[in-house]
């Protein structure tokens, strides 16, 4: 990618980076810089990058925010709330820390749900025995780049044998700004041993402005931890969306993630999951829905790196228009990891001639006493279906919405949490034609 593009952002970061000093993290912030100007931007000539293409985002010229630019307000930041969620909340407005949107509430003894800014200074030794340590900013650029500008973003931790009752809202909110910007959100999670929480991350655009959302999430979670984990994306028609999640997992931890992708004009996922010691589980779950022009890009690798280890992934795409979807999902078996059991499934709908999904589940197995499996479809919509609702008097319309509403609420009905699934089953009818009449069959 051209040098001009790459040294933006390293002169982005140059300026970010004198205003900054004394919270621990100049070393790691450096090692990002250094590591993204060697690395640049990708192209699609790599492999992993082959079906993306980052020059949008290369050649966008995005900033980062200025104070007093934003133009969120309070009716704005309620609107974006699951209905009837019983959280502690973190708010971020155009990548920044709001104060006064937050509200952690009371939280158990040794609990800390903080902004990571502030967490730097206050709580360092943590922070510094963890932050990069899961997430590898030398194989993602991206990451690198996130490293840099390591700043705003949410540290959650649950000391040994603590359960948090109620969910972390992370609301990362984005609206009007003088010029187009870019945010580096970065989240750490924590979980000690016997721990549990469970961790909503929403991104949520509020117009259709240019921006670049640039996200990290590291989660460590531990001997007999439990991580519930979602990912809400439901951004503006003008934003570029690069999330990545990593994931290192203890003896018999317990992770579930769900990946919701609706917004966005260009979007990737990556989840990178290490099941690091014997007997640790994952679960995979993911929804994209792309229209017009959308591109939604969706990676995932699991490193089964030790015996009786779990994975699990299911994955669906709907997608009309010009749109494009990619899923990539790779699960390496390593030598030792004997009894592994893992799966793979990417089923994707196809509403228009001229949308198109590229779909490759891969399996990479090194030992000999393991059960593995991967498919995955491609169609349209069942036309002995539509018959058979149409016979009940419902116009095609109706009875072609209704089929892909039920193909994509198998991930959504999987949600335990009522008021987040409510929340995504309206957001999902609320992009099909006539949903007035959809929720009344629907819902």
């Amino acid at each position: 990618m051209s040098t001009p593009a790459i040294n933006h952002y390293l002169e982005n970061y140059r300026q970010f980076s004198t205003r900054l000093a004394g919270d621990g993290l100049e070393s790691v912030r450096n090692s990002g810089a250094e590591l993204f100007r060697n690395m640049g931007f990708p192209g699609k000539r790599e492999e992993n990058w082959k079906y993306t293409d980052v020059r949008p985002i290369a050649g966008g010229n995005f900033v980062l925010p200025q104070d007093g630019g934003d133009s969120i307000d309070r009716d704005s930041v309620n609107k974006a709330r699951p209905a009837g969620l019983d959280c502690h909340e973190v708010v971020f407005i155009n990548g920044r820390y709001a104060a006064e949107y937050s509200s952690a509430g009371n939280l158990p003894e040794g609990v800390i749900i903080e902004n990571l800014a502030a967490a730097a200074t206050r709580h360092q030794a943590l922070i510094s025995s963890h932050i990069s340590h899961y997430a590898d900013a030398g194989v993602n650029p991206f990451t690198a780049l996130n490293t840099a500008f390591i700043q705003h973003g949410c540290l959650i931790f649950v000391p040994a044998d603590t359960v948090l009752e109620k969910p972390v809202h992370l609301l990362y909110l984005s609206g009007k700004h003088e010029q187009p910007f870019a945010a580096h959100p970065r989240n750490l999670i924590v979980l000690s041993e016997n721990a549990g929480a469970t961790i909503i991350e929403s991104y949520c655009g509020l117009d259709e402005g240019s921006y670049f959302t640039n996200t990290v999430t590291e989660a460590c979670v531990q001997k007999g931890a439990v991580l519930q984990h979602y990912k809400v994306q439901h951004e503006g028609r003008g934003c570029y969306h690069i999330g990545n999640f990593e994931i290192r997992q203890g003896q018999d931890s317990r992770v579930e993630s769900c990946s919701i992708a609706l917004g966005g004009a260009l979007v990737r996922n990556d989840i990178r999951a290490r099941l690091d010691a014997e007997g640790a589980g994952i679960r995979l779950n993911g929804l994209y829905l792309a229209r017009g022009r959308q591109h939604i890009d969706n990676h995932t690798r699991v490193d089964h790196l030790r015996p009786r280890t779990r994975s699990h992934e299911n994955y669906r795409g709907v997608l009309n228009d010009h749109a494009r979807g990619v899923f990539n999902g790779k699960v390496v078996v390593h030598a030792q990891a004997q009894k592994t059991d893992a799966s793979q499934n990417n089923a994707n709908l196809l509403l228009s001639d001229t949308a198109e999904v590229d779909t490759k589940p891969e399996l990479e197995i090194y030992a000999d006493d393991v059960k593995c499996a991967h498919g995955a479809t491609v169609g349209q919509l069942d036309q002995d279906m539509l018959f058979y609702l149409r016979s009940r008097a419902l116009d095609e319309t109706t009875a072609r919405n209704l089929l892909t509403f039920a193909f994509a609420d198998e991930i959504i009905r999987d949600i335990t949490m009522a008021p987040l699934r409510r929340y995504l089953e309206q957001m999902i009818i609320g992009r099909l034609p006539e949903p007035d009449l959809i929720r009344e069959f629907a819902v």
